[in-house]
């Protein structure tokens, strides 16, 4: 009874050869049509790419009746719910940068092109694009039969609802991207009337005709050939890096199993050579060729291979993710022992601290003091020593307040002039406005005097910036 059970089921498993015999390296010429299987990584992959949501969702978000994260070019601010950062900040948007950058190293250097198969825009909207081709056209072998079919009916039918879905998909994307950069609401109710500006209509054409065809013709070419980060990456690779890898010692020479047969020969390997791990491949690369330009990391082939070797009773881990060093059989590295990697950590580190260092001191204004230079003071007829400040105040909240103006230190008895009453700063740029500090001649004890200005803001003392420069006077007789 086990016998015939073992039978049947090498015999189920031989079906897949009828899909392909042979399989032919891509070139670009044809589509690549991937299967999708169920799997541990196909789940990690779903799971992932899910994150993308948030690109579609968070500009809806509200916050004190605005949108809470907004990318205000037009008045180049950056809202982040209640933190606004403007120009004189964008240091902190380099930190950002860089910590992107070295995570991307830092995550290439210990498993290869994570971001390519679990994060990438473009194998994410490439995935939901062939997600959709499928549950319109059906199955990879299906949709081939109807590439090659004549056009007829059925087929006009299922192209026409497959790219209208599409397309509305790429204009949601277009508009999800744009109102990054503008009020949501606002652009919604612009767009319904057809009241974009020229920029907003040139902006929605470029990311709906660059998603439709990215995601929808060029696919897994985009990844071979316009992707420069497929090139990039084998320098910070090394034979500790693990990524899909297959096991040849074990796997060749590879044969196919027969209907009816028990075993293979004695020598063949675990491979039945079932290109299971081929069609699944969303660039479709024959990971048994070892690693290759088009292979983005993404694991499916380990779920069509684990899948196969539990229907014929191997052990899975044929394919599987593993360094060169390990396949060797060399001693693997631990995490903490790739001097690189700590490296790029240590970078990160310093940059996410210097980011919440500027965050927690960003402050809602700002104060900047320039004294004048020529001449550096003005003597009075009544003996009386004048300075003369230009002042640079900048309003980093969203509305307009009024603040005073007052000196710590700097000479006895001096007074300041142009201060008297509060000054109106504007909201979201900076406002400039002359002082003139004077003070009596006879109280000047020295050349230079250190001199501190402060400004707050009259309805909520809390807002308020401090500058610290100097009081020049004539040099002092011995």
């Amino acid at each position: 009874m086990n016998k015939e059970a073992e039978q049947k089921e090498v015999g189920t498993v031989t079906e897949i050869y009828q899909e392909f015999e042979t399989w032919q390296v891509n070139l670009g010429d044809k589509t690549v049509h991937a299967k999708r299987m169920p799997g541990f990584f196909r789940t990690v992959k779903n799971y992932t790419q899910a994150s993308w949501l948030l690109f579609f969702l968070v500009p809806y978000l509200r916050w004190n009746d605005k949108q809470a994260i907004l990318f205000d070019i037009e008045h180049r601010q950056f809202h982040f719910f209640n933190i606004t950062v403007l120009p004189q900040d964008i240091w902190m948007l380099s930190l950002v940068l860089l910590i992107l950058a070295m995570t991307l190293f830092a995550v290439t250097s210990v498993a290869s092109r994570v971001y390519c198969g679990y994060f990438c825009f473009q194998s994410t909207w490439m995935d939901w694009f062939t997600w959709i081709e499928d549950k319109i056209e059906g199955n990879p072998t299906a949709r081939r039969k109807l590439d090659a079919a004549p056009w007829n009916l059925e087929k006009i039918q299922k192209k026409l609802i497959k790219h209208f879905i599409w397309m509305a998909l790429a204009l949601l994307t277009g508009i999800s991207f744009s109102i990054w950069f503008v009020d949501a609401y606002d652009y919604w109710n612009n767009l319904v009337h057809l009241q974009l500006p020229k920029t907003g209509w040139v902006a929605l054409a470029m990311f709906f005709l660059g998603t439709y065809l990215l995601a929808g013709f060029l696919r897994e070419q985009a990844c071979w050939w316009l992707c420069p980060y497929a090139r990039i990456q084998g320098v910070m690779s090394d034979t500790q890096t693990i990524l899909p890898a297959y096991d040849v010692k074990r796997g060749e020479p590879r044969g196919k199993l027969h209907r009816g047969a028990q075993t293979a020969k004695n020598a063949q390997g675990d491979c039945i050579d079932c290109f299971q791990c081929v069609q699944v491949c969303p660039t479709g690369v024959d990971i048994r060729d070892g690693q290759q330009l088009g292979c983005i990391t993404c694991g499916l082939c380990i779920d069509a291979c684990d899948a196969v070797m539990d229907k014929v009773g191997k052990p899975r881990g044929l394919i599987r993710y593993a360094s060169w060093d390990e396949m060797e059989g060399k001693p693997v590295k631990k995490l903490y022992q790739h001097p690189r990697t700590l490296v790029y950590l240590t970078i990160i580190l310093i940059a996410f601290g210097g980011i919440v260092y500027g965050l927690t001191h960003l402050g809602s204004l700002t104060l900047k003091v320039l004294p004048e230079r020529q001449p550096l003071f003005v003597s009075l007829s009544d003996g009386s020593i004048q300075n003369k400040y230009n002042f640079k105040v900048l309003n980093k909240t969203d509305k307009d307040f009024n603040v005073t103006v007052t000196a710590e230190g700097g000479v006895k008895d001096q007074v300041l002039i142009g201060a008297e009453k509060p000054l109106l700063t504007h909201h979201g740029r900076g406002t400039a406005f002359t002082i003139f500090v004077k003070a009596p001649g006879k109280n000047i004890q020295q050349e230079v005097t250190p001199i501190e200005f402060h400004i707050q803001n009259v309805e909520d003392p809390v807002i308020e910036a401090e500058y610290q420069t100097k009081f020049n006077g004539p040099k002092v007789k011995n």
